[in-house]
């Protein structure tokens, strides 16, 4: 008879073949690892100044880097003062406890660095930090 239940191996399968799972997680870890330098590193390059407090911090909606050639920037787009002032006013709207994190090429004046902290925090924005780059403490 045909397509009778008892037609065919009688053998059980008692286990799972997982080299081909584990080959193809491999790989793409492999592809993770390699393509997660390229993602990390910064779209406009500043030389950031060495602190030994430095901390991580989480991604923020606003992302200011000012160049060492007093350009400024807002999420990877060179702006404006006015622009800036304008994306922080829709930021706020969308989120209210909106952070901003500001990078600063070591070589920028202090007094660009505050007059930048002033643009944001007259703008509305309350919780800002300084991005800086993580080095080990001097041996005493």
């Amino acid at each position: 008879m045909a397509g009778t239940a008892t037609d065919g191996d009688d053998d059980l399968i008692d286990s799972i073949n997982v080299t081909p799972l584990v080959d193809v997680m491999l790989v793409l870890l492999i592809i993770f690892m390699v393509t997660a330098s390229y993602i990390v590193e910064p779209a406009i390059p500043v030389e950031l100044p060495k602190a030994v407090t430095s901390e991580e911090t989480v991604q923020t909606t606003l992302a200011l880097v000012l160049t060492k050639d007093g350009k400024l920037f807002l999420n990877g787009e060179e702006a404006t003062e006015e622009l800036l002032r304008a994306k922080v006013k829709e930021e706020l709207v969308k989120h209210p406890d909106v952070q901003a994190i500001i990078a600063a090429d070591k070589d920028v004046s202090h007094g660009a660095v505050v007059h930048l902290i002033d643009v944001i925090k007259l703008s509305g924005v309350v919780k800002f930090a300084l991005n800086t780059k993580y080095e080990d403490a001097p041996a005493r």
